[in-house]
């Protein structure tokens, strides 16, 4: 009986343990999933809230993003076009590139494009009326101009008192001046400049053109050239030419001159024209490089005001008849502007054999005042010579010669007969108006 009794004893505490034991482990068990439930809680909370937080970052990047188009790259793209230096990448990438991809990015891009195809019309339809207008205006008004002129030069063919021809020549200069702005024009509506039916010497054509601005006087020409001009180009080279000397005048000092050199190069004859003013800036001898090449298309719509027509009809007169033009002031003899008009040999000629001229040795500077009228050993088609040295081209033999002025009485720059007979020497580089269209 004590054996069993002390058995008891000893293995009562034992049963508590373990029974205690048990509890323990189910309630920890059921701790670790109560805790694990938790975790998996508290994971998904994070989820969320960072699913949350990429939501909110994505709205507020497409929110940047059309704030961004509207603001910035709209803008821009309509100033590029309207400008006409641009296209659909002046407007600009993405400020998001991860939307680049997206509905939204895709959708941006479509604004952009149906924004530029419209806008391009727009401009497209703008330009056409303007240019229509320009051209049927411009068409009016040369026709009386050449009018004009052909009433002129009849009065200056058959008048011969000095009196009357000094009165009468600046209204033929200032008439010279008006055609010539409204053939630029003309030209940049794409017009056709005018035709000449002969060759003429480069001389004449650049005479031609100094003819034909206001400061004449101050233009320095070459004695003479050996070369001729096509037919066909004369009046383009003679149109830019006298748009390269206007505006070598026009920017320099009315006492200074403007000086015109040939350069001989092998695949050409190149015209310089050398002005004394103040330069160019970086930004403007970078402009009319650009227009000067005549590559760019030239929209009315974009002039600035006000408008500079110039630069622009020589580079469209280069680019559609061949030569080339270009501004510097490194190799400027006078350090303003060096312009640069550079004849291939596909626009030159040589003179025809009654036209070489003789050696420079052989001919005297200045021809005495009997050399205006053509003599027995002279013939018909060589041209008559003013006193002032002047060359005085005829188209037919039916033309009277210019009255001469008497030996002892010199002719002044400023005289009736000096401009007269300045004028007559440039006809040849004229265009009438049955040949200008």
């Amino acid at each position: 009986m004590a054996p069993l009794i002390q058995d008891v004893l000893l293995w009562a505490p034992t049963g508590g343990l373990v029974a205690v034991g048990a509890v323990a482990l189910r309630y920890g068990r059921k701790a670790a999933r109560r805790g694990a439930v938790l975790t998996a809680l508290r994971a998904r909370t994070a989820e969320v809230e960072r699913r949350a937080a990429e939501a909110e970052r994505q709205i507020a990047a497409r929110d940047e993003e059309a704030a961004h188009l509207a603001e910035s790259r709209l803008p821009a793209l309509v100033y590029a076009l309207q400008d006409g230096t641009g296209d659909l990448s002046s407007a600009g990438d993405l400020l998001h590139r991860e939307l680049a991809g997206t509905a939204t990015g895709k959708a941006y891009l479509a604004v952009l494009e149906q924004v530029d195809s419209l806008t391009a019309a727009a401009i497209e339809r703008a330009d056409a009326a303007s240019r229509a207008a320009v051209q049927a205006v411009t068409r009016s008004v040369q026709a009386l101009v050449y009018e004009q002129q052909a009433a002129i030069t009849r009065l200056l063919d058959t008048e011969h008192d000095e009196q009357v021809l000094e009165l009468v020549q600046p209204i033929d200069h200032t008439g010279n001046q008006l055609a010539r702005r409204l053939q630029i024009l003309g030209v940049l509506t794409d017009m056709w400049p005018g035709r000449q039916r002969d060759d003429v010497p480069l001389l004449d054509a650049v005479r031609g053109g100094v003819s034909r601005i206001r400061d004449f006087q101050r233009i320095k020409v070459p004695g003479e050239s050996a070369h001729w001009v096509v037919g066909r180009f004369v009046e383009p080279v003679v149109l830019a030419v006298a748009e390269l000397l206007d505006n070598a005048a026009r920017h320099s000092a009315p006492t200074t001159p403007v000086e015109v050199s040939f350069l001989e190069a092998h695949q050409g004859v190149s015209i310089e024209i050398h002005d004394a003013g103040p330069g160019m800036a970086p930004e403007a001898r970078e402009l009319a490089a650009r227009r000067l090449a005549g590559k760019d298309p030239v929209r009315f719509t974009e002039l600035r005001v006000p408008p500079s027509f110039g630069h622009l009809g020589v580079g469209r007169l280069a680019a559609k008849y061949g030569f080339r033009v270009s501004v510097d002031e490194e190799h400027s003899v006078h350090g303003g502007v060096r312009a640069v008009l550079h004849l291939p040999r596909a626009l030159l000629t040589s003179p025809p054999a009654a036209e070489v001229p003789e050696p420079a040795a052989a001919r005297p500077a200045v021809p005495p005042p009997s050399a205006a009228a053509p003599s027995a050993d002279r013939p018909e088609e060589a041209y008559p010579v003013a006193e002032d040295g002047l060359p005085i081209r005829r188209r037919s033999g039916t033309r009277k010669p210019p009255p001469t002025r008497p030996a002892s009485v010199p002719p002044s720059p400023g005289s009736g007969q000096s401009l007269a007979a300045f004028v007559r020497a440039t006809k040849s580089a004229r265009t009438s108006d049955e040949e200008t269209s």
